[in-house]
């Protein structure tokens, strides 16, 4: 089954996000807080906090290999499936980025119901 999503614009340009140095800021999309990360010339969105204990993602840092770092234990998650690469076998949610034109848009998958009957 297809993952439906419902986009959300988050900034008009990646300047507007005023990412700190260690490339990563907690935004909020819909009412929900999601950590934003800039590595490998790219826009990544994910959890806010550390599936293990919840840390706040958007206060550890990115790795030399482009692995989000919580700042709590220094779990290491890839930002482009989500998949602890440090071994404990967390999972973190990623969401997708789209740069368009008009923005930068996140997307937030639906959860309506019927989409889980199909």
């Amino acid at each position: 089954m297809e993952k439906k999503y419902n986009w959300f614009k988050v900034a008009e340009t990646m300047a507007e996000l005023q990412l700190p140095a260690n490339g990563l800021a907690e935004i909020h999309v819909n009412g929900k807080k999601i950590c934003v990360a800039f590595a490998n010339n790219a826009l990544h969105a994910c959890a806010a906090k550390c599936p293990h204990a919840g840390g706040p993602m958007a206060g550890g840092y990115m790795d030399a290999l482009g692995n989000i770092v919580c700042p709590t234990h220094r779990y290491k998650f890839s930002l482009k499936n989500g998949r602890n690469t440090s071994g404990e076998g967390y999972f973190l949610k990623t969401y997708p980025v789209d740069e368009r034109a008009d923005g930068i848009f996140v997307g937030l998958e639906e959860n309506n119901i019927s989409n889980w009957l199909k």
